[in-house]
């Protein structure tokens, strides 16, 4: 199971982990990406420990977009969210996420932070460290 710091820039950590499961205090205002699906349940976790942003895979979005429902929740709390394409990467898989992810859905929060469907994961989280405040 990986949980690791992919590197830090201006006081915000970008950590990555395959399960949002393993999120806790030391993520707290940070930037995480899951591989896990941004389901109902894992968008409690984002709450739980409040974050600045979260990435999540979108899990094949599902019946009645039950994968991103995060998107959601997570922009009532006006905390940044955004998925990936599960045919970009594989759920479970972080650093595969990492690697290749596309974005496919988010929400409004990070579509402000200059965010949109079909960057890249990578360029996604570029675009949060030039627009969110520390």
């Amino acid at each position: 199971m990986v949980k690791t710091m992919l590197y830090e820039q201006s006081g915000v950590k970008i950590i990555a982990m395959d399960t949002i499961s393993h999120v806790g205090e030391k993520e707290r205002g940070q930037i995480v990406i899951s591989a896990s699906h941004g389901g109902i349940s894992s968008a409690e976790y984002g709450i739980k420990v409040p974050l600045k942003a979260v990435f999540y895979n979108d899990a094949g979005i599902g019946k009645e977009n039950a994968g991103i429902a995060a998107l959601s929740i997570l922009e009532e709390n006006k905390v940044a969210c955004g998925t990936v394409s599960h045919n970009t990467a594989r759920i479970g898989d972080v650093m595969d996420m990492w690697e290749n992810g596309i974005i496919s859905s988010i929400n409004k929060t990070a579509e402000m932070n200059g965010i949109k469907p079909g960057i890249s994961l990578k360029v996604a989280v570029e675009c949060l460290l030039e627009n969110i405040t520390p």
